[in-house]
């Protein structure tokens, strides 16, 4: 049993420092473009940010692969990240373009994913009328037997409290 856990411990420990090894070597200088939102139909705005270019870093960004051309990120106040907005034009085509933002300082380079998809009015249907739910009850909507399911509770209701009040003062049922 010790040797098990020996074996699971030292096995467990050269994972993560492998990992602690590792992590810098993936991470260090690298980052992402964050691509808002990262599906967008064709004439909408699209907004990018990213850390990367440091607390007051600005960057250029690319995004000629789907005709918009070229933006640029400036500083803002969340977290030191660079921002920048920029419309997809109404003649893009459906699919996935890569979108590209290179920092003005160093030769960082950062890229992000957008999805373009059809317009709501070309390529889905929506949802139209009311919705087919029925009036409600198991009766429906007859008042005589309306009333007479209220009658029905009322005297189980009544029938339930006589019953609980004769085994509170101990009288036989």
């Amino acid at each position: 049993m010790r040797r098990t856990a020996r074996l699971l411990t030292g096995t467990a420990l050269a994972v993560a420092t492998a990992g602690l090894a590792v992590a810098p070597a993936y991470g260090g200088g690298t980052g992402s473009l964050d691509v808002y939102p990262s599906t967008a139909a064709a004439g909408g705005q699209v907004t990018v940010n990213t850390a990367v270019c440091g607390e007051k870093g600005t960057a250029v960004g690319d995004a000629t692969s789907v005709g918009a051309g070229t933006f640029t990120l400036a500083p803002s106040t969340h977290e030191g990240e660079a921002i920048g907005q920029f419309q997809v034009p109404p003649s893009a085509q459906p699919g996935t373009y890569e979108i590209v933002a290179k920092c003005a300082e160093g030769n960082r380079q950062v890229t992000g994913d957008l999805v373009v998809a059809l317009t709501p009015a070309a390529g889905q249907v929506l949802p139209h009328g009311s919705v087919k739910t029925g009036v409600g009850g198991a009766f429906g909507s007859d008042p005589v037997q309306t009333a007479a399911g209220v009658s029905a509770l009322a005297v189980a209701a009544a029938g339930g409290t006589w019953l609980l009040h004769r085994r509170a003062r101990g009288d036989a049922i």
